[in-house]
């Protein structure tokens, strides 16, 4: 099967691109990490001293920046006018703005056609907060990945700590539940579940058997589809 996309969307936190990266590494399948995308367009706008809440002022920017996706080893990297930024794009500071940008329609018309050439011309697992209900509503499959806020704070607080990056955990998880209520109250493509999406919690099973389960809803439809 050439073409087959799974959309995965979900709050911050939910593990989302680790479970979607190794899902696709897995079956064969392009992985999509949308949120990165939209970090990027974050940073730029931090480097730049602009407000990140000011669509006019992002908008602004936009034309400056050359944005690419490459894959090193099966991961995806990000360069943004030539440099990876695939770390910096994941610091702390950088998930807020790349909430409020994301915001802007602006900024989401700029970046739909790329992520939709990527779903035409692949087999992808893209994720994201809006992939299933905007950017791919007809995907051949849509999960909605969750977990309690608490749950999440835990494992940003481990992915952080790999990383060489100490923070606290209150802190963590205020920031989860500030994104939370920002994504999904945004006027442009907030977070939620899309009607035909299958619903799965990972608050109590690991990221293995999470692993697992995913797989399988995917070869499911996959083999519903062929």
């Amino acid at each position: 099967m050439k073409n087959f996309d799974v959309a995965i969307d979900g709050p911050s936190g939910a593990g989302k691109s680790s479970l979607a990266r190794r899902c696709a590494a897995e079956l064969g399948f392009l992985y999509v990490d949308t949120g990165a995308i939209y970090r990027t367009v974050g940073l730029a706008a931090l480097r730049r001293g602009v407000d990140c809440k000011n669509e006019q002022a992002v908008a602004a920017i936009l034309p400056e920046l050359d944005i690419r996706m490459g894959y090193e080893n099966g991961e995806q990297r990000m360069v943004l006018n030539g440099e990876d930024v695939s770390r910096e794009i994941r610091m702390p500071e950088i998930s807020m703005c790349a909430s409020d940008v994301s915001a802007h329609a602006a900024v989401r018309d700029y970046l739909m056609e790329m992520q939709r050439k990527l779903a035409r011309e692949n087999r992808v697992i893209m994720d994201g907060r809006d992939i299933g209900t905007v950017v791919l509503p007809d995907a051949k499959l849509k999960i909605y990945l969750t977990a309690s806020a608490e749950a999440r704070a835990e494992r940003r607080m481990k992915e952080l700590f790999a990383k060489g990056v100490e923070t606290d955990f209150n802190e963590v998880l205020q920031d989860i539940i500030r994104r939370d209520e920002q994504d999904m109250n945004r006027e442009v493509a907030p977070l939620r579940q899309a009607e035909d999406a299958v619903l799965v919690d990972t608050t109590h099973i690991d990221f293995d058997q999470s692993f697992e389960l995913l797989c399988s809803i995917i070869r499911q439809r996959m083999e519903a589809e062929a």
